[in-house]
């Protein structure tokens, strides 16, 4: 039964990730997308907390709370690769901005692509990271379809008006049953890191990723949603390739894996709840400011 789930699984999560790169594609086009990276105040604060203030986090965290040593090199990977697959949709559950997602998620891809093989062999000794192996999948996977959902948008129109309906609610879709498909996979694994306290690891770390995302992402809310979401997930394409090549113990992959189920979950089921929420106070700071 599991041989098939993971079969199911494997199909699921690319399907998904294309429908909702064609669909972010099919929505904008090239100007909207480097307009919100034009501030460059939020940009090196995308930056910076992805890159510094989440993996030292983590770093500070794992000299705090004892962890057996594969856990926390699957920590580390997790902590040092950003620019999630998933941002665009995730953007759209909790009503940020479209444009700013996709721009973010590229550059936090190539920031990922760049940073990972220079960063973590000096963190983990042994660890061999190619970036074009990590490349690979997110320009097949990501940006392939994007690039062919912006070319739609940009010389039928129409077409794309057409197909962004279809391609959202397919997205949503593939969010759903990716996220009962990969639960049920890794139900003992949770129970598992339940029994032995490392789930509130994973929850402190979604909890810390989110809130400095949020607090970061610059005046406007529309794109500290969008830095919270992008901050909190983490590019799990490339973790889990790092952590497949070079580890062979599975409780490296179980906390990658595990958190970024928690955060697929928190933003399915609570996801625009949370934005609800956040829209009415930010709208009480205004008035209260005027």
């Amino acid at each position: 039964m599991n041989d098939i789930l993971l079969t199911v699984y494997r199909l699921i999560c690319p399907i998904f990730v294309v429908v909702t790169m064609l669909r972010t594609g099919l929505s904008l086009t090239i100007p909207q997308i480097i307009e919100p990276l034009r501030n460059i105040r939020l940009v090196g604060l995308s930056l910076v907390t992805n890159f510094i203030l989440v993996p030292l986090f983590a770093y500070l965290l794992l000299q705090i709370v004892p962890l057996s040593e594969p856990l926390k090199d699957g920590l580390v990977i997790m902590a040092l690769a950003a620019g999630p697959p998933v941002l665009p949709k995730f953007a759209e559950i909790v009503k940020g901005n479209l444009a700013f997602s996709a721009g973010l998620m590229i550059l936090l891809m190539l920031g990922t692509i760049i940073s990972m093989p220079i960063v973590l062999p000096l963190i983990l000794p042994g660890v061999e990271v190619n970036s074009w192996e990590i490349a690979k999948p997110l320009v097949l996977l990501m940006l392939t379809p994007l690039a062919i959902g912006l070319l739609i948008k940009a010389r039928y129109d129409a077409i794309a008006a057409i197909l962004v309906p279809i391609t959202l609610k397919a997205s949503s879709v593939g969010l759903i049953l990716s996220l009962v498909v990969g639960i049920t996979l890794q139900f003992h694994t949770l129970i598992e890191l339940f029994r032995t306290g490392t789930i509130l690891i994973c929850i402190v770390f979604l909890l810390f990723s989110l809130s400095i995302g949020y607090l970061l992402g610059g005046p406007n809310s529309d794109t500290r949603r969008v830095l919270a979401v992008g901050t909190g997930q983490r590019n799990i394409a490339g973790s889990l390739l790092i952590g497949t090549t070079n580890f062979a113990d599975p409780n490296v992959l179980s906390i990658i894996v595990v958190t970024n189920l928690l955060m697929v979950f928190t933003m399915t089921i609570f996801g625009r709840k949370l934005a609800e929420i956040v829209e009415t106070r930010d709208i009480e700071v205004k008035q209260a400011e005027a």
